[in-house]
């Protein structure tokens, strides 16, 4: 059962100048994160859009609807404090990442994973360095440990805000390189989204609609959006 959403308790949201940052004020009053941090953000940009979050909101609080704010209070309540290993979790995809895995079978199945995630690969070894094996076997191969510790130090030098994106879209791509991808402004969200989702999108169109397969696509597409606009916000 759904706990019911919180009421609106206030009038007014607006962004505010606030102790290490840009805070967020509802009444003149500023918001707290879950932990009781000040909800105080890099820069103007990133604080007017998590504003605009609280004054679009009804006459209930709806989490759901505010991405940002959560981004946000995820980046100051929990990356400091677990950094190290978050670092290691995101890094980790790099050793069984989404585009080093293809099939042989059906031909026009393998043919849109190379043509999606081979310039990808190209791409992470350009930019990053890390130069990724390839593989047709479902059976995990070892990728060079200079190519991990090229990407391991893309992730580590990312700050808390840029982290918690960078985490967002590596977990739901379930792919580093496509989430470095679209940090860098190699993908947009669509285009990120789309990769990730070539599988998914064949068997959508080879077998018809699965509203489970669509939903999962609908998630994706939806946190890319979310990553891509914190890293533009934080950018500005």
């Amino acid at each position: 059962m759904n706990a019911p959403k919180p009421k609106r308790f206030y009038k007014t949201a607006e962004a505010a100048a606030a102790d290490g940052g840009h805070g967020i004020a509802l009444d003149g009053k500023p918001v707290r994160t879950p932990a009781g941090r000040p909800l105080a953000v890099p820069g103007a940009a990133l604080a007017g859009a998590i504003a605009e979050e609280w004054a679009a909101q009804g006459e209930s609080i709806d989490r759901e609807t505010m991405p940002l704010t959560r981004l946000a209070c995820t980046a100051l309540d929990l990356v400091p404090e677990r950094r190290a290993d978050i670092v290691a979790e995101v890094a980790a995809y790099a050793e069984t990442d989404l585009v080093c895995y293809r099939t042989d079978e059906p031909p026009a199945l393998a043919r849109r994973q190379a043509a999606a995630w081979q310039p990808l690969v190209a791409w992470a070894a350009e930019r990053h360095g890390a130069h990724l094996a390839v593989t047709s076997s479902i059976t995990p191969i070892a990728q060079a440990p200079a190519a991990l510790e090229a990407l391991r130090d893309a992730v580590a030098g990312e700050d808390d805000f840029a982290l918690t994106g960078l985490g967002l879209a590596t977990r739901s791509f379930g792919s580093l390189v496509i989430a470095l991808a679209m940090r860098g402004g190699r993908l947009d969200a669509r285009a990120a989204a789309d990769a990730s989702l070539v599988d998914e999108h064949y068997q959508l169109e080879r077998w018809g609609e699965d509203a489970e397969l669509a939903a999962r696509c609908a998630r994706v597409a939806r946190d890319a959006a979310d990553a891509e606009r914190l890293f533009r916000l934080l950018a500005a």
